[in-house]
């Protein structure tokens, strides 16, 4: 057995019997139902038996799927930046994120598009414990961060999870997308965690920090929602993180979450692209000598482009104002917008809970926030 066999995805091989094993699963059945509307069981049974790699399963059902959540959830994707990106060079797309299946599967949509290589993508081996879920995520090129390990096996795990982000981007070709923490910013602030970049780091042997990080080509990704369709459910989580109390899911609650962010509406959203880090390392490696400033160094990089290019749609600017009492950023959208937003917020919470109400208002608001601190 592989040491990377408890994290990888599916090889080709491995495709058609993982996929005929959970062909008639009623969440199969639910997607495919969903996805192809117009078709009966033997039509979608039938494009099962020709997909035998995970490039099948992608183009003939997935990004189908994909497109479907986008016609009848939101208002429409817009990319921009992809058009700068080599059709036969493998990136690390370092993302924020905000929804756990979402952001990935857009990111391949944009990447299908445009000719580009699909990404392998992180996910945490907690939101795929039920088996159906598991093969769904391997079936799409998923590989597991495993969370909750002892202590000891950490460091063994990074360094496993590591050389395999490596040997995907490198000797593989294949790109790569990670969020830039661990799990989704619940409050809007899009910070780089120093800790995924260390983990990164550890495959780099003995090649000069920056020269690393250089080689894996890192794009930082802008991912913005107009409306997140699981805003409602991130309160719970943040205001139990306000009272510093501890706060436990519901068994379920992961998987309401990724049903809510793929069926809820999300009106518009966008995916910019940024410039590859390459000048900003040079740029670092002669600042600092030290290992760790120098991941400081990167994590800032990484967030000013991500916080730079996020498109801040009028619900951002709305939820602001409405945060500080002011109509400082009024010019950035309607009547009807600021009222749709208003109605959105009186349904989704109870707004006489001024805690709820401003936790609320700050997941929305706090882009704005860090845009204009960094004057971007």
């Amino acid at each position: 057995m592989s040491k990377i066999d408890d994290i990888r995805y599916f090889y080709d091989e491995e495709v058609n019997d993982a996929l005929l094993s959970v062909a008639k699963h009623p969440m199969m059945k639910a997607l495919m139902q969903f996805t192809f509307p117009d078709h009966d069981e033997d039509f979608w049974l039938d494009e099962f038996k020709k997909i035998h790699s995970i490039n099948d399963f992608q183009n003939r059902i997935i990004s189908h799927s994909v497109r479907q959540i986008l016609n009848t959830s939101s208002d429409g994707l817009t990319t921009s930046g992809f058009d700068q990106l080599d059709k036969n060079t493998a990136y690390l797309f370092i993302s924020n994120h905000r929804d756990i299946v979402l952001d990935t599967s857009l990111l391949n949509l944009a990447l299908l598009d445009n000719g580009l290589i699909l990404t392998a993508s992180a996910i945490g081996d907690n939101l795929v414990q039920k088996p159906f879920i598991n093969i769904l995520a391997k079936l799409t090129r998923n590989f597991l961060v495993q969370r909750d390990l002892p202590i000891r096996e950490q460091l063994g795990s990074s360094k496993i999870l590591s050389e395999y982000i490596h040997d995907l981007l490198k000797k593989k070709n294949r790109s790569v997308w990670m969020a830039q923490r661990e799990g989704r910013a619940k409050d809007g602030n899009d910070l780089t965690q120093q800790g995924i970049l260390k983990m990164l780091a550890m495959a780099s042997g003995d090649i000069p920090l920056t020269d690393f990080f250089k080689s894996l080509k890192i794009v930082p990704l802008s991912i913005s929602y107009e409306y997140d369709p699981t805003d409602a459910l991130k309160l719970p989580q943040l205001i139990a993180r306000s009272r510093n109390e501890a706060y436990a899911k519901d068994d379920d609650e992961d998987f309401k979450t990724i049903l809510s962010g793929a069926l809820g509406q999300k009106k518009h959203i966008h995916l910019h692209a940024g410039h590859i880090l390459n000048e900003e390392l040079d740029g670092i490696a002669l600042q600092y000598e030290n290992k760790n400033k120098q991941l400081q160094a990167i994590a800032q990089v990484i967030d000013d482009s991500i916080i730079k290019n996020y498109k801040l749609w009028p619900t951002k600017y709305i939820a602001y104002d409405f945060l500080h009492k002011t109509d400082q950023y009024s010019e950035h959208y309607t009547k009807e917008e600021k009222q749709l937003f208003e109605r959105r917020l009186e349904m989704r919470i109870d707004s006489s809970d001024e805690i709820l109400k401003n936790s609320f208002l700050e997941m929305y608001a706090n882009p704005v926030t860090n845009k204009t601190k960094r004057d971007l």
